[in-house]
């Protein structure tokens, strides 16, 4: 993968390709960025630049400055993912085809044919539908970290560099990282870490403190209608209204072209789940708890994240900002004439609050029933708090 094939970022391909012509390549560094941001490709494209026989001078005055040939053999076996001094470690569970001891190397002919498919723009949630892992959350264990450590015991095949690229570093499992610090630390010579990232909360400080940081920032909207007009056969009035709602994430815009049974699915459940919280029926919330207890906990996450966006689109009614709220047909009407009223300034931030907590207690293996339910509940308490008017002198 070329830089020239991966959309925007020309500010952070230019550093990249300096910090090899300054020959100030760090041993160990950590792309991080938001989904969709490209942050994956662009290690990949790093990593076939460092490795490219005939590298590409386009001049400091040029948008993008270089760029790796793409012809060369470095290059070609870069672009197929089959290069022998390039290894790929993702987080990995167990499926119907893999019942027992997942490491990422038995799974290198799916991941190299998602990869190249979705050219490097690749959420964890559709890798985890990819290969069937249900309701398992993936891990980077301590098998991949011995792996990790064989693969650099040997010299490299033909490349300057060896290059070990960590796909969701923040999946490293707790007990296992400790296996790597030592070689992530003092890596063989001519050996290149590349760990992407997406949480940096999620991320061990031991592995923070041994890395450079490269930050992928969001994509702007102009490169967002650019691709979808060109690539997609977007028009621009489309193009333009994607972009606000996918906030710079390429991955997102793409699900928006043609509205997702999903998204369908978010809105009726959520409103449906709002209406049991208000009256409050307590039947209606555990028939509701039992059926959402049966989506995956990516499918969960995603709708919990949903329901983070209506809050804040309530609030920006109550901002009097509601023309800032790019929805249209039942889920705006919705919102604006029958929702937004009980979303206000005294329950907003707690209502916030419970949605971000049932996303991080899922990526933590909670039970979806009992959390769901809990989390009805504690809504249709939040639901009921008004502002509270001020008093009179």
């Amino acid at each position: 993968m070329k830089f020239a094939d991966i959309i925007g970022q020309n500010k952070t391909k230019n550093y990249l390709v300096r910090t090899v012509r300054n020959s100030r390549v760090s041993h160990a560094q950590l792309f991080l960025g938001p989904e969709g941001s490209g942050k994956l490709a662009l290690a990949l494209a790093y990593a076939q630049y460092i490795n490219c026989e005939n590298k590409v001078d386009f001049g400091d005055d040029a948008e993008l400055i270089g760029d790796s040939c793409g012809t060369c053999p470095s290059c070609v076996k870069f672009t197929t993912l089959a290069h022998p001094d390039l290894h790929f470690f993702f987080p990995v569970a167990t499926n119907k085809d893999v019942t027992k001891k997942p490491q990422a190397k038995l799974f290198l002919p799916v991941w190299r044919e998602v990869f190249l498919r979705t050219k490097g723009y690749l959420s964890l949630n559709e890798w985890y539908d990819e290969l069937g892992f249900e309701n398992k959350q993936g891990i980077i264990n301590a098998d991949d970290c011995d792996e990790i450590t064989k693969s650099l015991g040997y010299k490299a095949f033909e490349a300057e560099y060896k290059i070990v690229l960590i796909w969701h570093a923040e999946k490293l499992f707790h007990s296992a990282a400790p296996k790597i610090l030592k070689i992530l630390e003092e890596p063989p010579e001519k050996t290149l870490f590349l760990l992407v990232c997406g949480s940096f909360d999620l991320l061990l400080s031991t592995i923070i403190s041994r890395t450079q940081m490269v930050k992928v920032p969001r994509l702007t909207d102009k490169d967002i209608i650019s691709t979808l007009i060109n690539n997609h056969g977007c028009s621009e009035t489309i193009a333009r209204r994607i972009a606000i709602l996918c906030s710079g994430n390429i991955t997102e815009a793409l699900k928006l072209i043609d509205k997702t049974e999903e998204e369908d699915f978010n809105f009726s459940r959520f409103r449906d789940w709002m209406r049991y919280c208000f009256k409050p029926d307590v039947r209606g919330m555990i028939s509701f708890s039992d059926e959402m207890a049966k989506v995956s906990r990516e499918g969960l996450k995603n709708f919990f994240a949903y329901s983070l966006r209506v809050t804040r689109n309530c609030l920006l009614y109550h901002g009097n900002a509601g023309k800032l709220v790019k929805l249209e047909g039942e889920e705006l009407e919705w919102i604006r004439d029958k929702f937004h009223p009980f979303i206000n300034t005294a329950n907003a931030t707690s209502i916030e609050e419970e949605f971000s907590r049932a996303i991080f207690h899922l990526e933590r293996n909670a039970n979806a029933r009992i959390l769901l339910l809990d989390l009805s509940f504690t809504l249709a308490s939040l639901l009921k708090i008004k502002v509270s008017q001020p008093q009179s002198a």
